[in-house]
């Protein structure tokens, strides 16, 4: 038998010391960079740039928006949170005066109608809602009908006060609907007491109309004060509010 011959190339060990790191070295690939979109040329926007660190650092704030920016706190020229109107003077909602105007009809033999010169409807919504609270404790869901009931016996009020007014008369719907809903606020504590009265009997009856009469005596001087030529009908006046609070207690009753 031939023996075969192979031709085996020389082994040259680098001078190093370490002979496989010259190859290892060799055979790295260098890492490249994930792939990024093309920049343009000027972009000053960091979202546009892909690259929101430089463009932080790069870019002030006031070459981003357009121009300086304005009404810091420390902002010696522009408007502070500090300068802000709060949020319920903003929607014209004041509890100090819906206060006030609550409590002057808490007495019915002395009228304050100063507090009550600038209408508002803040304080008979409030009132109106603590209604339907109290009607619903009583299970009782009447969010409509006494919406609808306010709603109508203030323009029937406003329509009543005007014709027996005549030329003179200058009550306008919205403080017509405001004394209406102030003057409620009998009827909301009847409504509270209720809940605590037995549902059949005279007490019953009885409670309510010393609240009726409280609401209608607040009621008419109010009117009277406010609005000229209502003291000249002031007994029709008063039999209508009392129409209308009369109803009120009737649906708390029933």
């Amino acid at each position: 038998m031939m023996k075969k011959e192979f031709a085996v190339p020389p082994v040259v060990f680098p001078s190093g010391g370490n002979p496989g790191a010259g190859s290892v070295v060799q055979q790295r690939r260098v890492p490249t960079a994930p792939f990024q979109p093309p920049r343009p040329a000027a972009s000053g926007i960091p979202f546009m740039s892909f690259d929101i660190g430089s463009a932080t650092t790069s870019t002030p704030s006031a070459s981003i928006y357009g121009g300086p920016i304005v009404g810091g706190v420390g902002a010696p020229g522009g408007a502070s949170f500090e300068d802000e109107e709060p949020l319920l003077d903003e929607l014209g909602i004041h509890p100090d005066q819906i206060w006030k105007k609550t409590r002057a009809i808490l007495n019915p033999f002395r009228v304050n109608p100063t507090v009550h010169k600038d209408s508002d409807l803040s304080g008979p919504i409030l009132l109106y809602m603590c209604l339907c609270l109290f009607q619903l404790l009583a299970g009782k869901i009447q969010f409509g009908v006494i919406l609808g009931w306010i709603v109508v016996s203030s323009i029937f009020l406003y329509v009543v006060f005007n014709m027996l007014a005549g030329r003179n008369g200058n009550l306008k719907l919205h403080t017509c609907t405001s004394l209406v809903g102030y003057c409620m606020l009998p009827v909301v504590i009847f409504s509270a007491v209720s809940l605590f009265l037995p549902q059949a009997g005279a007490v019953r009856f009885a409670i309510a109309s010393v609240f009726v009469f409280w609401a209608t005596r607040v009621c008419t001087g109010l009117m009277g004060a406010l609005a000229d030529g209502g003291d000249e009908h002031r007994g029709l006046i008063a039999y209508a509010c009392f129409l209308i609070y009369t109803l009120f207690s009737l649906l708390v009753i029933f």
